[in-house]
């Protein structure tokens, strides 16, 4: 099992219509081979003293996955390219972390 957080900088104030096409991905990338968790999550403001600030043009994509082969053929699943192409211009960067448990 791996997981895998990646972290999208939006567009200032598209964080919205980013958030409806992710949304739109989540039922078709849950039916895939090996998915095991996948959904966006937002910054929550908590006043934890240890808490970054609150990144309001932030989504992050939190995944498990049962194999990296199973994140590579998700990666190229016809319908990630759609989501991609549909998103081009909402997205600034991505950052991905893969991890395995410890």
């Amino acid at each position: 099992m791996i997981y895998v957080l990646a972290t999208i900088e939006v567009a200032e104030g598209r964080r919205d219509a980013f958030l409806a096409e992710f949304h739109r991905i989540v039922p078709l990338v849950r039916q895939e081979h090996g998915c095991l968790e996948y959904g966006p999550a937002v910054d929550l403001p908590t006043g934890i003293a240890a808490q970054g600030p609150v990144r309001d043009h932030t989504v992050t994509a939190v995944e498990k996955w049962e194999s990296v082969d199973a994140l590579h053929a998700h990666l190229a699943a016809p319908h990630m390219a759609e989501y991609r192409e549909r998103v081009r211009d909402l997205v600034i960067a991505v950052d991905l972390q893969v991890l395995q448990p410890a």
